[in-house]
């Protein structure tokens, strides 16, 4: 099996390969209340923890509601930060539909411009209640419209919280960064997934053969958003 993270994302874009021959333990969306926090304070909080205080405190935060994700606080430092859910997986990914999925993520300013629409796009076609296979449909779409521009230099996002449940596999996971590049990247521009690399790369192409428009590199950490060490968890796993 091919080395693996469920990271959620903006964007689209949660993170890894998994085996093709794995069963879908959610193989079709969750009543929407599932996915829904019912107290928008403790989701304003959550999201905050995806990154450093420094950084969310100043933060704009977005919140997810029967529309689609709303801004819930308008921040000042140019960092966005929400709690993606499980849609915005690889298509691969056996827990595309998990509604216990709840991932903080704390978008720099040029991903909050260049990467964010994505999130928002699949979040739309997710709402309206479009099967997995419509949605990469409509974004492959999308994609050859040209409708998503390239990432800007700079886009990258924190994934630091402790609270984070990215997979019914990988839980909390380990505390890491995330950086946005263009398509026409390759995993083996960054010697990401070889053995002993410290860099995870996303998958290039969805299941149909598709170029992913942006691809993500993750870089795991040491430390939790709140200081706290990240009990020598932060080496990547092999999967």
């Amino acid at each position: 099996m091919k080395r693996r993270i469920s990271s959620l994302t903006v964007l689209a874009l949660a993170l890894g390969a998994v085996c093709h021959a794995q069963p879908d333990p959610y193989p079709h969306m969750a009543p929407l209340e599932q996915y829904l926090m019912p107290d928008r304070q403790t989701e304003i909080a959550l999201a905050r923890t995806a990154a450093p205080p420094a950084i969310s405190t100043d933060a704009t935060v977005l919140v997810l509601t029967r529309r689609g994700y709303e801004t819930a606080v308008k921040g000042k430092n140019g960092f966005v930060c929400y709690v993606d859910r499980a849609w915005s997986a690889p298509f691969v990914e056996p827990g595309f539909w998990n509604p216990k999925v709840r991932s903080p993520v704390c978008l720099s300013p040029q991903a909050a411009r260049s990467v964010l629409a994505i999130h928002h796009r699949r979040t739309e076609l997710a709402l309206a209640g479009l099967s997995k296979t419509d949605i990469m449909t409509r974004m492959r779409v999308a994609i050859e419209a040209k409708e998503f521009g390239s990432p800007e230099i700079g886009a990258m996002s924190y994934m630091m919280s402790k609270e984070q449940y990215l997979s019914d596999r990988d839980g909390h996971w380990h505390p890491h960064v995330m950086f946005y590049l263009p398509g026409a990247m390759k995993s083996t521009d960054w010697g990401a997934n070889l053995p002993k690399s410290p860099i995870l790369g996303s998958p290039e192409r969805m299941p149909d053969g598709t170029p992913e428009p942006v691809i993500i590199y993750v870089v795991t950490v040491s430390h939790w958003s709140d200081g706290t060490e990240a009990s020598g968890n932060h080496q990547p796993a092999s999967r």
